[in-house]
């Protein structure tokens, strides 16, 4: 004899394929959510700015200032870690310990 009859058998395949189904609309209406939440800001910032250009303007000084500062930093980040290494090399350990002692 068999198992369990097909009958069976389907109506678990029916149930394991519904639950996955509302496993994959559960993330998707969290995903929805998300966009709408991002959806509410951009309009939000969008009537802020206009009601008021000089926020917009303000915003567009900052956001120069740290794309020329995040561009100063890429350029040479690579130079200060080198001479913090050059530095924490030429330091034997034992000196900076005796240092505290005395």
């Amino acid at each position: 004899m068999a198992d369990s009859d097909p009958g069976e058998r389907n109506y678990e395949n029916m149930l394991k394929m519904l639950s996955d189904l509302n496993k994959d609309l559960e993330k998707l209406l969290e995903e929805m959510e998300k966009i709408s939440v991002q959806a509410t800001w951009m309009a939000y910032d969008m009537v802020v700015m206009r009601t008021n250009p000089t926020l917009a303007e303000s915003m567009r000084r900052l956001e120069d200032a740290f794309l020329n500062c995040k561009e100063e930093v890429e350029k040479h980040w690579q130079e200060l870690l080198d001479e913090t290494r050059r530095a924490q090399e030429a330091r034997p350990p034992h000196a900076a310990r005796a240092g505290l002692a005395e």
